[in-house]
């Protein structure tokens, strides 16, 4: 028998007390202090490379606090607040107007008729918008229309990488995002999973521009954006929880910049890495780019040989052949299934017997509760919790709704992956839960 509707809001209140609990408990382990709304400056955890645990208490925590409250709250309430939220388009503007660069100098405040002076913005229009995102916990109002930094507002900073990840969303996805029916409603478009048939690519047509949305991206900003991932997934995570011990030789495909293998590198430096990826204009500018990166970032790597850059079509060949590790961080759902499966196949040419594929991308899962299902050692929530922990778990699938807006690809479950790999000649060894996202080894069949 069911547990009563009041058993089951009791039970959601008892996992947000002690989810809350576990939250405070490990910002109490890494600092003397625990943040609030009000705090002013980041705390240690905040860009530690292991939140595996707060990450989970978190995860819990919003997951309970949204089920309990669209339980209790009339569900006109909850499903208006589902499309009148604008608080992309407010942070959006903050960031391109450096509003929290301005602020920087003002750490008591600065009131809007002197910041709209200094931004250009005008004043009562500025201050509604602030006040969205105040409301919200981003920024503070310390007084009537003065508002200051806070934790928060911090990260929206020009020297922030993540402020370029979130105006990407704030500014472009967005836009794609609005065509999201029109695509699903054109004939051309409505049954197509062809990467130029995306809703990004479907409003660049309608403005008369060409190419893809790694065409127009510029270059710095998709660089700094994908660098900004790591501590927003918690994917640095992965530094910790892989035995990196038992292996010698890592190639990263699809490396970009390093941004994954640079901290790999100095966690673990006794590793042989390989960082391939395409070459952007032309092989000698990638490379120089990766060099200044990697001489700014990681010096000793370079100099003691332990990495070197090798270019790489991955459609068209295999990476480098023997390592012990190929590690694929956000390539395998930047493509539909047709174009996944090429890229799976050549690494697993390049596979030896003792290799091993990691996959590190979201993973999903449903919002039913299945007595018999696989779960792959992905972690599911405590009952009365949708299993796949709901709004704790909400990244990941506006990730995916992402996906298919940039290039009509997808996150995928681990069923999904499973199938993509076992074409390619791989078998799932083990599933490495890291939280927010998922690590998945394969190994040849």
């Amino acid at each position: 028998m069911a547990p009563s509707g009041e058993a089951q809001l009791e039970a959601l209140l008892e996992i947000i007390n002690s989810s809350a609990r576990q939250a405070i408990s490990e910002y109490k382990k890494h600092g003397n202090d625990v943040p609030t709304i009000h705090s002013t400056e980041f705390h240690p955890l905040d860009f530690a490379t292991d939140t595996v645990a707060l990450k989970k208490a978190v995860r819990l925590l919003e997951g309970a606090c949204q089920q309990l409250c669209a339980s209790l709250a009339p569900p006109q309430h909850t499903v208006i607040n589902f499309a009148q939220c604008y608080d992309w388009a407010c942070t959006g503007a903050a960031i391109r107007k450096g509003i929290a660069d301005v602020l920087e100098k003002y750490p008591s405040g600065l009131h809007v008729r002197d910041l709209s002076r200094i931004v250009g913005l005008e004043k009562a229009k500025l201050a509604r918008i602030l006040r969205v995102l105040a409301s919200k916990g981003c920024f503070s109002e310390v007084d009537t229309d003065t508002f200051a930094n806070n934790r928060l507002s911090l990260i929206m900073k020009s020297s922030n990488d993540c402020s370029c990840l979130t105006a990407i969303h704030a500014q472009d996805v967005s836009r794609g995002a609005g065509a999201l029916y029109e695509t699903l409603t054109d004939p051309e478009y409505a049954t197509s999973y062809e990467p130029d048939k995306a809703p990004m690519i479907y409003v660049l047509k309608q403005k008369g521009l060409k190419g893809s949305f790694f065409d127009w991206m510029k270059a710095d900003d998709y660089h700094r954006a994908m660098i900004a991932l790591g501590p927003v997934m918690g994917s640095l995570s992965i530094l910790h929880h892989y035995p990196w011990s038992e292996v010698a030789t890592v190639c990263d495909v699809g490396a970009s910049i390093g941004s994954v293998s640079i901290p790999l590198s100095k966690a673990h430096p006794h590793l042989k890495i390989t960082d391939q990826d395409l070459p952007e204009v032309s092989p000698l500018i990638s490379i120089v780019l990766w060099l200044q990166i990697w001489q700014k970032e990681a010096p000793e790597a370079l100099q003691e040989q332990r990495v070197e850059f090798v270019t790489l079509n991955f459609f068209e060949e295999a990476p480098v052949a023997g390592k012990d590790v190929y590690y694929l961080r956000n390539i395998i759902h930047d493509w539909p299934d047709a174009e996944a499966a090429v890229i799976l196949r050549n690494i697993s040419k390049a596979m030896g017997s003792q290799s091993r594929l990691l996959i590190h991308d979201y993973v999903i899962t449903g919002a039913t509760r299945r007595p018999d299902e696989q779960h792959f050692e992905i972690d599911i929530a405590p009952e009365p919790m949708l299993p796949n922990f709901g709004a704790g778990n909400s990244r990941k699938y506006q990730q995916d709704l992402n996906m298919w807006i940039l290039h009509n690809a997808k996150e995928r479950s681990v069923d999904d992956q499973i199938a993509l790999a076992s074409a390619a000649g791989l078998r799932l060894a083990k599933v490495y839960d890291l939280a927010e996202t998922a690590v998945l080894e394969f190994k040849l069949a």
